[in-house]
């Protein structure tokens, strides 16, 4: 595995939860991270904590693909180079398919799957020409296992999108030099259900609870930066098409 020293990865969805994992990650392997997300105050708060000369915070919204070009250049312009894109953005809304209204299915799907597209399209000619260039497509456990949660219908079947994807671009960018990777974790604890209506959310988690009486556990965000840090380091030629990390440890389900 080559060294990940002085090398620049774009981040989406990079001030918490995963994708600050995967910047923290890669920061203390010696790259540098260009932080994107929508929400400017948060960025420059994160890129402090990561390091100023470490960090760059852009803000961007990644379901407007006009903006993404320049933003990007922007990451390379400042430090001077680029080797790859953490496509780490992504929501999730629960609810019954029935009962999903159109704007939470499009909330989902613009920036799940469209997002990414978006991203690719605009990172890969600025990828183009290097020495070890990556794309690192986040998908979900919950795209296969039903198991991680329930309710959770258009987040899963969003992230089974990119995989799709991925699989087609990976064919795509094969003589273009650019390795394209899907990394597909499982539960860890974040904020990610943070936004999530409280109602639904207890609906989804009796329904979860229906599912078994054990859970998996003893994973955390930093093992999934690892874990990307690892897929980024392959080197030239050589790239891990998909790889899954879950938690391995069984308990019994806590009671909500």
């Amino acid at each position: 595995m080559t060294a990940l020293k002085d090398r620049v990865y774009i981040v989406t969805g990079g001030t918490r939860g995963l994708g600050k994992a995967i910047a923290q990650s890669l920061i203390a392997r010696g790259a540098r991270v260009g932080l994107v997300g929508r929400d400017a105050a948060l960025l420059r708060q994160t890129a402090a904590e990561l390091g100023p000369d470490d960090a760059l915070p852009v803000a961007l919204d990644i379901t407007h693909c006009a903006h993404l070009p320049q933003g990007f250049a922007r990451i390379k312009a400042h430090f001077g180079r680029l080797d790859g894109l953490v496509n780490n953005a992504g929501l999730a809304r629960p609810g019954h398919i029935l009962d999903m209204e159109e704007a939470e299915v499009d909330l989902q799907l613009n920036t799940n799957i469209k997002g990414t597209v978006f991203c690719c399209q605009a990172a890969v000619p600025l990828l183009e020409g290097g020495d070890n260039p990556r794309i690192l497509n986040i998908s979900s456990a919950s795209a296969w296992h039903q198991d991680e949660m329930a309710h959770l219908s258009i987040y899963a079947a969003s992230k089974a999108a990119v995989e799709r994807f991925s699989r087609d671009l990976r064919g795509e960018l094969q003589g273009r030099g650019i390795g394209v990777t899907v990394l597909r974790p499982g539960a860890a604890i974040t904020d990610f259900a943070s936004a999530w209506e409280m109602e639904r959310f207890r609906a989804a988690l009796q329904a979860w609870q229906q599912l078994g009486t054990h859970m998996d556990t003893g994973m955390e965000p930093r093992h999934v930066g690892e874990a990307a840090a690892w897929c980024l380091s392959c080197p030239p030629g050589v790239a891990v098409d998909l790889l899954e990390i879950r938690p391995n440890r069984p308990a019994p389900k806590v009671a909500f």
